[in-house]
Formats: structure tokens, C-alpha cells, sequence
């Protein structure tokens, strides 16, 4: 099983969301050599007075990631995305992906992410707008509606294949859920059944036999894993297997998981430097030992939330891994 997007044929049909303040770098470059099909940065606003900024700065560092890069623009006019889609192919973009998805207040409440959804006239232009601008695939991540009343999801694929979107990605809440409740399927089946382009089921596959109902019950073309891959990235080797051999995946051994846990968090410490490493490490060391040790992790995370330096940070969080 495999997806086409452009002349990119993935790997794998287990492909990683793009989530601000988890798909970064280290992150998606873990969840690659893991079995993710594909990874797409964090949502990007490319506009010239932030390239300077920091956030800006590491979200477009791509150095040594294998292709096909996947970049994420957000924005609220047809010519402002053009124009950042352009911008990513500079900076090394092999695929650009359209945020349509994120309900987050501050990104709809500039009219962008999944508030577009309730403009389809807006949608239509602004898709045709940045397929013409450059000479990559499109792609597009989208909910299934901004409401209830209103899971236009259906009628925006249409209109994304017929302005040349090679791969629609789509999460199964609407916008005005966020991230409550259960995920639904059927919308998505709806979206698969009206486009020939590839469709991406996401939203609450948290395993390998829900990646496989999901896929039998949708018809989509692969799934993409948000949350559940955050402190357990090897989630993507679990479906591969599972789908290739319908067999459930050996749990992988608890040594290997700690050399790949203290990889990825001394990866973080190198690529963002002493003050920002230590910060953004504390979220996947809660989500790892939350993983890996449910019942017994809120003292020690009462402890190494308090850290202040790096390197005392790293050997608490490996001596705890050693206690496991």
C-alpha cells in the first residue's frame, strides 16, 4: 500500500499531522526513521516581517530531512498564501500543505485554518491561487465542517480537486468541536466517495486495529496520527506492521525505547539551544514517562518540571528511564 502525491510515492500510508508545538524537526525526523510515511511541518505563517523571528527561524529549518518535504502555510487571502507558498519552495519545500484544519481561537479568529471552511467562494480562490503559484504538489488538511449544521467537507474537496489539490487531509471533528468529543468517520467516507485524489483519515487512531477499522470503514487512502504518537512515536511502525501482516506488532524491547527517548530529547537540547531546548523537551519528557509509566510518573514530573539546566534535566529524565 502506498500513496501518491506529485511524483512523491510514500512509503508508508501512516502519516504524521502537522501540530504546532509537537512536528517539529527532531520530532518529524524521529517519526521518519520510525515509519512515518510522511511528516509536515508546524503550521507556518510566512509573512516577511517574521522570517527574523526565532519561532519562524526553526520552523523553516529543514537540513538533513529526507524528501519529500512538507511544509504548512496558514493564512486568510489567496495572494498572502501564494505568495508563502512560494516563500516555502525557497526554502526547500517539495510539497506545500494548506491549513484549513487548526480550530485554535487565535488562528480563527483571523479568518484562517478551519474558519475558512465557512467561506467556500474564499476557499476556491485561495486553492487555485497557490496551485498556480508554484510548480510542487498541493496538498490540503481540512475538518469535516465549521459546525454540526454545517459539514461542508464533501463540497470543499470537490473544489479542492478541481483546483489541482493532490492529497486532501481530513480530521473528523468540525471546527466548532476542537478537540472534544469522539472523532466521526462518515463525513470522511463522504469526502472519499466524492474525489478520486487521495484521502486522509484523521483524528482518534490511537492504534493499529483502529487505523485498520478506520481504513475499512472510509475507504481512505492512509491515515495521519496526531496526538497519539505524541510520547510514542513508534505507533507507525505498530500500523505498518499491522497493516502488511494483519499481526499484531512485538512490543519494541523497554531498552530501545529509552536510547530512542534520550536520542530525541538530547536532539532538541542541540537544536534549540540551552533556554528554548530545556522548555520544549518538558513536554515530550511528560508525554514519554506518561507512556511508559502511567501510574508512577507525577512525582518524578513534579520534580523535573522545576529544572532549570539542561544537562541536570537530561540525567534526571535518563535515571528515571533506568529506574523503569
Amino acid at each position: 500500500m502506498s500513496i501518491q502525491i506529485g511524483p512523491y510515492k510514500l512509503d508508508s500510508i501512516a502519516l504524521l499531522a502537522p501540530m504546532a508545538g509537537t512536528s517539529d524537526k527532531p520530532f518529524r525526523m524521529l517519526c521518519k526513521s520510525l515509519g512515518a510515511g510522511l511528516t509536515t511541518s508546524e503550521m507556518v505563517v510566512i509573512q516577511e516581517h517574521l522570517l527574523k523571528t526565532n519561532k519562524t527561524k526553526y520552523r523553516l529549518d529543514f537540513k538533513g530531512e529526507k524528501e519529500p518535504i512538507s511544509i504548512q502555510i496558514a493564512g486568510s487571502e489567496a495572494q498572502e498564501l501564494a505568495h508563502a507558498a512560494q516563500r516555502a519552495v525557497d526554502f526547500g519545500a517539495d510539497i506545500i500543505d494548506i491549513n484549513m484544519g487548526c480550530p485554535a481561537k487565535k488562528v480563527c479568529n483571523k479568518a484562517s485554518g478551519s474558519a475558512l471552511m465557512q467561506d467556500e467562494v474564499l476557499v476556491k480562490d485561495i486553492l487555485e491561487s497557490v496551485v498556480s503559484a508554484v510548480d510542487i504538489p498541493v496538498t490540503l488538511k481540512m475538518r469535516t465542517g465549521w459546525d454540526i449544521d454545517n459539514k461542508n467537507a464533501p463540497t470543499i474537496a470537490q473544489i479542492a480537486e478541481q483546483a489541482g489539490i493532490q492529497m486532501l487531509s481530513v480530521h473528523g471533528r468540525t471546527k466548532a468541536d476542537k478537540y472534544n468529543g469522539m472523532a466521526e468517520y462518515d463525513t470522511i467516507k463522504s469526502v472519499v466517495n466524492q474525489v478520486q485524489i487521495p484521502v486522509i483519515a484523521n483524528g482518534d487512531i490511537t492504534n493499529a486495529n483502529k487505523a485498520q477499522q478506520v481504513l475499512d470503514y472510509t475507504n481512505a487512502s492512509g491515515v495521519m496520527i496526531g496526538r497519539a504518537a505524541q510520547g510514542n512515536p513508534w505507533i507507525f511502525s505498530e500500523i505498518n506492521h499491522y497493516l502488511d501482516t494483519q499481526k499484531t506488532f512485538n512490543p519494541i524491547p523497554l531498552e530501545e525505547q529509552k536510547s530512542t527517548i534520550l536520542k530525541h530529547i538530547h536532539q532538541i537540547h542541540a537544536f534549540y539551544g540551552d533556554f528554548l531546548g530545556l522548555r520544549l523537551a518538558r513536554k515530550h519528557i511528560l508525554w514519554y514517562a506518561t507512556h511508559l509509566d502511567k501510574n508512577h510518573m507525577q512525582k518524578f514530573w513534579q520534580t523535573i518540571n522545576k529544572v532549570t539546566d539542561r544537562e541536570q534535566q537530561f540525567k534526571l529524565f535518563e535515571n528515571y528511564l533506568n529506574q523503569l
